[in-house]
């Protein structure tokens, strides 16, 4: 069951955009998804922050009154919401604003059922992947957490611990590196950097000689010896992932 949110403040758009759906559903016979339609970015923001509302996909108008799409997407984005988005929109202008926000796709109005399946295409084959890549670990202290692979920002090894570090937590795990690695390994964003660290390629900022600056602004130190592997996964993973998202 896929989660989604379309949001424009026309009534028509609202009610084509579900008739797209409604025949996505019908050509792909596995696809079930639950819709929920708002008028406002600022009703969908209140929707999100006050109800816990987690959609898996964001269909967001762009010129509407009140905020725009792309200021509601950067405001989710900064509050580590990591729904997808596909932005619906009259206008080409804000096509570089849009994948500064991490946006799928963007599809230009009127739309075209075709450019649309598309965009679920892509967009369904993503949230499977992320479905996926869930993974379940004991933490120090007792309990089992269920963590989604692309919350990790980066695992730091501390002797027999594993630090799981997110936006807004960390988790102490008790097993090795190597246990580790044996987990994330199959995940195409998390990459070994030296001994010490596995980090997820999704959330580096930027890589400089051998420092390695993480979303939540932790700089990683990393041996020159290892320095060139590393930029060279490094890059090669992050063309490959934007060469995905505009096809």
């Amino acid at each position: 069951m896929y989660i989604i949110a379309v949001c424009d403040d026309d009534e028509k758009e609202l009610e084509r955009i579900e008739n797209f759906l409604l025949e996505y559903q019908r050509t792909k016979s596995r696809c079930e998804y639950k819709t929920e339609q708002f008028k406002s970015a600022e009703t969908l923001l209140a929707r999100i922050r006050e109800d816990g509302y987690t959609p898996d996909l964001l269909l967001l108008d762009i010129f509407m009154q009140g905020k725009t799409g792309i200021e509601a997407a950067q405001e989710l984005r900064d509050e580590n919401c990591n729904s997808l988005i596909i932005f619906l929109t009259t206008s080409r202008e804000y096509a570089l604003e849009a994948y500064g926000v991490d946006a799928i796709q963007y599809l230009v109005k009127p739309l075209e059922q075709e450019q649309f399946f598309h965009a679920m295409d892509l967009a369904s084959r993503q949230i499977d992947r992320r479905r996926e890549s869930q993974i379940v670990v004991k933490v120090a202290g007792g309990g089992i957490r269920q963590i989604h692979s692309d919350d990790i920002i980066y695992c730091e090894s501390q002797k027999n611990y594993q630090i799981l570090y997110m936006a807004n937590e960390e988790y102490r795990v008790r097993m090795t590196v190597k246990e580790l690695w044996s987990i994330l390994e199959h995940i195409p964003q998390f990459s070994r950097c030296g001994r010490s660290y596995i980090l997820n390629m999704d959330h580096i900022v930027s890589v400089e000689k051998e420092e390695i600056l993480m979303k939540n602004e932790r700089m990683i130190y990393i041996p020159r010896t290892v320095a060139a592997e590393f930029k060279k996964s490094y890059f090669s993973y992050y063309f490959n992932s934007r060469s995905e998202r505009v096809r």
